[in-house]
């Protein structure tokens, strides 16, 4: 049940799941994986997010927590804020098991930076294995949410899941009514598009976050720029055609062309510098 609803994105498994579990241990989980921490990276940007708990509700707001709160939070709704960093290294941290820390540095003065190897996240491998697992159906499965976005370099196959980020509250005249599409809304009112993603699958060395601000379904819009961006940071150059599924292959050939003649031969990635 578990795995199907990671590939389907059944949120109503994950309301029963929270139900059972309490927001306690969601939040320390969600802690465990990055969210609701600051990464101390040198980036002016970066924010702690928010993994909530029952007493920080009673002290930022004054009120109890309510069942509510904790379904919002099963599916990274409510009170749950996480910058897409943090959503990388979650990403990471799943498709390792270890507790990685994100760097804004590689190297200087040619000489690479030399970091503590990280330790590895205490939860046994087999319960990482069954999420690994989901993941890779999201974007290989015919059913999962990302599967029209897949990799099908088979050395380069990604695992990945979709989201969705509701931006307003549904009033209850909406719900009377009827609740208005998303790309009927205002812009502004429209939920933005998540996707994370990492490969290769068997040996990762890619993590990828990808947020479209008022973007609408992680499926359609989120998810074919992740599956790009992991294609061009594994192959460090423009991808051959024959990793993209064939009915995305003249789209992207269209696409590198216009890129290329709008950067000119001087600005062309060279293989290993992404």
């Amino acid at each position: 049940a578990l795995k199907k609803s990671i590939i389907e994105s059944c949120d109503v498994f994950f309301y029963e799941l929270a139900l059972r579990l309490g927001i306690e241990k969601i939040s320390q989980m969600a802690q465990t994986f990055g969210i609701g921490v600051k990464h101390n990276i040198p980036m002016s940007a970066e924010t702690s997010g928010l993994a909530p708990t029952k007493e920080w509700k009673l002290e930022k707001r004054g009120k109890e927590w309510v069942i509510g709160d904790t379904v919002n939070a099963a599916i990274g709704q409510g009170n749950v804020l996480s910058s897409p960093l943090q959503l990388a290294v979650m990403t990471a941290r799943l498709a390792t098991g270890t507790n990685l820390e994100p760097k804004l540095i590689k190297s200087v003065e040619g000489q690479t930076l030399v970091t503590k190897k990280p330790s590895k996240i205490k939860i046994k491998d087999q319960y990482l294995q069954i999420i690994k697992n989901a993941m890779f159906d999201v974007s290989n499965n015919r059913k999962g949410t990302a599967y029209s976005s897949r990799i099908v370099a088979d050395q380069y196959r990604m695992a990945g899941k979709t989201g969705t980020s509701q931006v307003f509250n549904i009033t209850e005249k909406e719900r009377r009514m009827g609740v208005i599409a998303n790309e009927d809304r205002e812009w502004h009112r429209r939920d933005h598009a998540l996707f994370v993603c990492f490969a290769p699958y068997e040996d990762p060395k890619v993590a990828v976050s990808v947020v479209v601000e008022h973007g609408g379904g992680g499926s359609k819009i989120a998810a074919p720029i992740g599956r790009d961006i992991t294609l061009q940071a594994l192959y460090g150059e423009d991808p051959p055609l024959s990793a993209y599924p064939v009915k995305d292959r003249e789209l992207i050939k269209i696409q590198q062309t216009k890129i290329r003649e709008k950067l000119g031969d001087d600005d062309k990635p060279q293989k290993g510098s992404v």
